[in-house]
């Protein structure tokens, strides 16, 4: 039997299921243990005062250390660039869309907002790259999981929101989708769009049962993402976004780091064939226009 470890969310549970169903077609049976960690229990309570670093992925990397569960199905974008040696990730399943979404009743278009519009996302780096692009606009922490976060733009409390595409995808609500934006006017997170599965670091037999599920691709976009971000110092609450893509026979990297009130955004690219080195080039050149002095007061705010 192999035991997933899972948040309770609707997307976390499906994202943990389409896993399973996935082993259980090669043959393996598999349950599920839903796990309820920091981040489910303070919805109510902003990212920044909480502390991101690992607040989606702790309970659930205690369960694996104390071998109540086999292996952890992540939003890769939830998970911290650097796990402590006893962990890693075994597979990264194919990515699905990765850009950020506009989901509004009213409006089709982002630009079609009208000046004073209410816009909420939990996310600094949304709200930084959204602030540049239309400064005209207030943008709101609005927090829940998708069903809560669609419920309250039902109920009128903003005129829309902005959500990953890939959550929308994955729940089958892509009627909500209004525009999917350009990563060039708003850079999605690093591992956005990817799952993650995460094993005990000697924990072989796992690892043979899911190597399969790895794909290549997507594993040195999302290894090149998460390089530059390490590289910058930045978690999953900082306004730093990395996309990577696939150009011919290189890959391209863009990346982004942004004043939080919008005021300056720094974009670099790179392009190479080297994960590790793509990210890091991308980093210096990022670091090397100011985004250091960004980041500092940032983390000096939180």
């Amino acid at each position: 039997m192999i035991r997933i470890g899972s948040r309770g969310s609707q997307l976390a549970l499906w994202q943990s299921n389409h896993i399973a169903d996935a082993l259980r077609a090669a043959g393996y049976d598999v349950s599920i243990e839903v796990i309820r960690t920091t981040g489910d229990r303070m919805q109510n309570v902003a990212f920044a005062e909480v502390g991101s670093k690992g607040m989606f992925t702790k309970e659930i990397e205690e369960a694996l250390a104390e071998d109540r569960i086999d292996l952890a199905v992540h939003s890769l974008k939830d998970l911290p660039t650097e796990l402590h040696t006893d962990f890693f990730i075994a597979a990264i399943p194919p990515r699905v869309d990765a850009r950020d979404a506009l989901v509004s009743a009213d409006y089709a278009r982002f630009a079609d907002l009208p000046p004073g519009a209410l816009v909420g996302t939990s996310s600094l780096r949304r709200q930084a790259q959204l602030r540049a692009a239309r400064p005209d606009l207030r943008y709101v922490e609005f927090r829940g999981n998708v069903d809560t976060r669609l419920r309250k733009l039902g109920d009128g409390q903003v005129q829309a929101i902005v959500l990953a595409s890939a959550g929308l995808e994955r729940l089958g609500k892509t009627e909500w989708i209004r525009e999917r934006f350009d990563p060039d006017i708003v850079c999605p997170a690093a591992g956005q769009g990817a799952l993650a599965i995460e094993c005990r670091s000697a924990d072989a037999t796992t690892h043979s049962f899911v190597r399969s599920l790895d794909d290549a691709e997507t594993r040195f976009a999302v290894t090149a993402e998460r390089a530059a971000l390490n590289a910058l110092g930045g978690g999953c609450q900082v306004p730093i976004g990395v996309y990577c893509t696939r150009e011919g026979t290189a890959f391209r990297l863009r990346g982004a780091v942004a004043q939080p009130d919008g005021s300056l955004v720094l974009r670099a690219e790179a392009k190479g064939t080297q994960a590790d080195d793509l990210g890091a080039r991308l980093a210096k050149d990022l670091l090397a226009k100011g985004a250091a002095e960004i980041l500092a007061s940032v983390s000096g705010t939180q």
